[in-house]
């Protein structure tokens, strides 16, 4: 190909990505053209030049809360989405999705956490064929990512139980099964983890899957719960509460998160500000993906001075 041809289907690249709002990929096809040569005409197409960016005056408030939230919450990385979606979550798991996709690489596990955010963020996944991903349950309970559609790509390996035993007894024979205990050590193999933040209200998941009635989340409530993570109810200063359903739970508690690198919290949703909070403040959260208004709601909580101590 001549010089004239490659610059004529770089303009083309840029223009499909910049102004018809096309993906990588969709251009790739269009042009009959590698993913892999959309990307570096893109970034020759930056380097020449041929495109400039200029901020809004309201990105560098983005920006500004995007630093005091790393900053306060001793976080490596935020993602803050534009909070113009109906469905807030959808919008923030395909961030996460975009953010995993452009770091995997072939051989990788991901571990990933029970809940609707979790469960979209894999629906969005994209794993090119010539990938190999394995993906890691964290709790028991988990139905959904058999059905996801990218993920039929990839490796599975589910803990085979419920979310949460009927007895404090059966869930500690539960997690003493080797077929449990086998997936439960493949969690310390993964390169990055996937939790979602769950609140106490009747649109909770664990409502909704039938794991814990609307009765349940109210006593709770009643106890100082604000949210949870992988079943695990937190207060307002991010503190696991003392209750009985701890003892039941087949899932991942937040002090063994702590020892995975590159956790990530996908929420979304300004009523879910105080829940995402509390699991910030356990420091077992590496990077947040959440929307702006949600982000700014977070920051205006009354919290503590000083910042989170965390122990990674």
């Amino acid at each position: 190909m001549t010089l004239d041809n490659d610059r004529e289907l770089m303009n083309k690249v840029v223009w499909c990505y910049y102004m018809e709002d096309m993906t990588q990929q969709s251009i790739a096809n269009h042009l009959s053209i590698s993913r892999m040569r959309v990307i570096r005409l893109l970034e020759r197409a930056r380097t020449e030049k041929l495109i400039r960016f200029t901020l809004r005056e309201d990105a560098f408030q983005q920006m500004e809360a995007q630093n005091k939230l790393m900053e306060h919450y001793g976080l490596q990385y935020v993602i803050l989405v534009p909070s113009v979606s109906e469905d807030i979550n959808l919008t923030v798991a395909k961030a996460a999705a975009m953010y995993l996709g452009e770091r995997m690489g072939d051989g990788d596990f991901i571990n990933v956490g029970f809940g609707d955010t979790a469960t979209k963020t894999l629906n969005n996944l994209y794993i090119p064929d010539n990938m190999s991903i394995s993906l890691v349950s964290l709790s028991g309970g988990v139905k959904h990512y058999t059905i996801a559609p990218g993920v039929s790509k990839a490796n599975l390996y589910i803990v085979p139980a419920p979310f949460i035993a009927s007895t404090p007894e059966v869930a500690a024979a539960i997690q003493k099964e080797p077929s449990v205990k086998d997936v439960v050590n493949l969690a310390s193999l993964a390169k990055f983890t996937v939790v979602g933040v769950g609140g106490v209200s009747e649109n909770a998941t664990v409502v909704k899957e039938g794991n814990m009635s609307t009765t349940d989340l109210l006593k709770l409530r009643a106890e100082s719960a604000v949210g949870d993570i992988l079943g695990y109810f937190l207060n307002k200063e991010g503190q696991v509460l003392k209750c009985h359903v701890h003892s039941r739970l087949i899932s991942t508690a937040p002090d063994r998160l702590k020892e995975f690198p590159n956790v990530i919290a996908v929420a979304g949703g300004t009523e879910k500000a105080e829940a995402i909070d509390a699991v910030l403040k356990t420091g077992c959260i590496d990077i947040l993906i959440t929307d702006e208004d949600t982000g700014k709601a977070i920051l205006e909580l009354p919290t503590p001075s000083g910042n989170i101590s965390r122990s990674k």
